[in-house]
């Protein structure tokens, strides 16, 4: 998984999150930065409210004070498939390289990072901030 500072980078250079089922995320800044949470039917789930604002209700977490919070709140951590699908058709390779992973992205520097999903967060980020 991503950390929650490389999802924020990614979030920042124009990543756009359209919640999902499965997805995971983050809420930074409220002392749970090292937990991530996951989009459920059953658990937490999006709730578009009337005048359009959007939050993510967590249903029966009785055993903390958390009832929802604004979507613009949460940082989405994408799936390693996930970043792999962001790169679009643009995207070359993943491979070993010593002790971490390199991605190929057509017309750009290649991207390293310690795990696969780092190494396609780097590439994406890199796309990002030069598209």
């Amino acid at each position: 998984m991503i950390s929650v500072e490389l999802a924020i980078e990614l979030r920042e250079a124009g990543l756009q999150w359209h919640p999902a089922p499965g997805d995971r995320f983050a809420i930074p800044d409220r002392g749970l930065d090292d937990q991530a949470f996951v989009l459920s039917d059953m658990i937490i789930q999006l709730h578009d409210l009337p005048g359009g604002e959007a939050v993510i209700g967590f249903n029966g977490t009785t055993e903390w004070a958390l009832d929802d919070v604004e979507r613009d709140e949460a940082v989405w951590l994408p799936h390693e498939h996930q970043l792999r699908e962001l790169l679009g058709p643009g995207f070359r390779a993943l491979e070993r390289s010593g002790d971490g992973w390199r991605v190929a992205v057509a017309d750009r520097a290649d991207s390293f990072g310690a795990s696969p999903e780092d190494a396609y967060a780097l590439a994406l980020l890199r796309v990002l901030r030069t598209a």
